[in-house]
């Protein structure tokens, strides 16, 4: 679910310290100084779309563990699967995303879907400042590689 400061500005990665946005400008060339629907518009020229896992939950403040578990509806992710066949591969910021990834839909899209490739990524969040911007660099990349990366 994206934080307080992305809720308030109505964009995915919007706090300041996001790496988010530094990581797709290394990779992809997603210059952050862009408006954000270019910003947009250029992760999809790189066939890159952004969707949450959950549509909504409870959470104090913005730090993805003090989500309520049980308060989690999620995203119709099979859906969207459905409808944009050519998605072959999902790519999960941080471990809560690829957590909720997996209880609210591995079995399914396991079943439904058995190309898929779901990975769990270092999350661009600033709480995670356990890795550096390098290391995570190095996995992001990899991951937005579709030629087998």
């Amino acid at each position: 679910m994206p934080g307080a400061a992305s809720l308030a500005a109505q964009q995915y990665y919007a706090h300041p310290r996001n790496q988010f946005w530094p990581l797709m400008e290394q990779i992809l060339g997603v210059r952050q100084a862009l408006p954000y629907a270019e910003r947009l518009e250029h992760l999809q020229a790189s066939q890159v779309a952004l969707w949450d896992v959950l549509q909504s939950c409870v959470r104090a403040g913005s730090l993805d563990a003090a989500i309520e578990h049980a308060s989690a509806v999620p995203n119709d992710l099979p859906q969207l699967l459905r409808e944009h066949p050519g998605i072959v591969r999902l790519c999960c910021n941080g471990g809560t995303a690829f957590q909720a990834l997996q209880g609210h839909f591995g079995v399914q899209l396991r079943r439904e879907f058995p190309r898929l490739d779901w990975r769990r990524l270092p999350s661009t969040s600033p709480a995670h400042a356990g890795m550096s911007f390098a290391a995570k660099l190095q996995r992001w990349r990899a991951a937005l590689d579709l030629r087998g990366g």
